[in-house]
């Protein structure tokens, strides 16, 4: 890269793809109360994709105010389930009633990054799939939380397609990099056409 990127975060996921495609980053956490701020968007009637996208927008300037000679990059996800939006499970028993409430049921991830240089926002992206939960057992989901448990707490909708919450899915429409929480191909695209990376 041509400068320094900065990754927003403390998502091994999204640091790992980024490092996986070639890119030279680093993490710093972004700190932001994601969950009191989720919830004024909500109480104010924001949409889901309006959440995502003030979140990661957020994470970016917070650290592109300390770091003003490197490129930012802030990200976000929500679940949006028929119109609210899932926090990542502070319990095992949050996760079980999220869990529960998703099973037969299509919901949609939506991934946001906001790019910051020099202090400004130059780019963004609100990535969206769909995904439908068979409709398993509670047995499955009870042995599935021990197993996993409290790794998925770290995601929203308490699942890790990356992982064995890929068999929780009967069906899944939408970019692979957005479900895991990076919409990493326009973000590539973008990088390449302004001269970031080569291209």
């Amino acid at each position: 890269m041509s400068r320094p990127l900065i990754l927003a975060s403390t998502s091994a996921i999204r640091l790992q793809l980024l490092r996986n495609a070639g890119l030279e980053v680093s993490a710093l956490p972004a700190r932001v109360d994601e969950e009191s701020i989720r919830q004024s968007f909500e109480a104010e009637g924001a949409t889901p994709r309006d959440i995502v996208d003030a979140l990661a927008e957020m994470k970016a300037a917070r650290i592109a105010a300390r770091n003003p000679a490197n490129l930012v990059l802030g990200c976000d996800q929500v679940l949006d389930f028929k119109g609210t939006t899932f926090s990542k499970p502070e319990t095992v028993q949050d996760a079980r009633t999220q869990l529960l409430s998703l099973r037969g049921q299509t919901h949609s991830l939506l991934s946001a990054a906001v790019l910051y240089d020099r202090g400004e926002p130059i780019w963004r992206h609100v990535g969206q799939a769909r995904l439908t939960m068979r409709d398993f057992s509670e047995d499955y989901l009870d042995a599935y939380l021990a197993r996993n448990w409290p790794d998925i707490s770290h995601s929203v909708g308490a699942y890790m397609l990356e992982a064995e919450g890929v068999r929780l899915f009967s069906r899944i429409e939408g970019d692979y990099f957005t479900i895991l929480g990076l919409p990493l191909l326009p973000l590539l695209s973008y990088l390449a056409t302004r001269g970031f990376i080569p291209a």
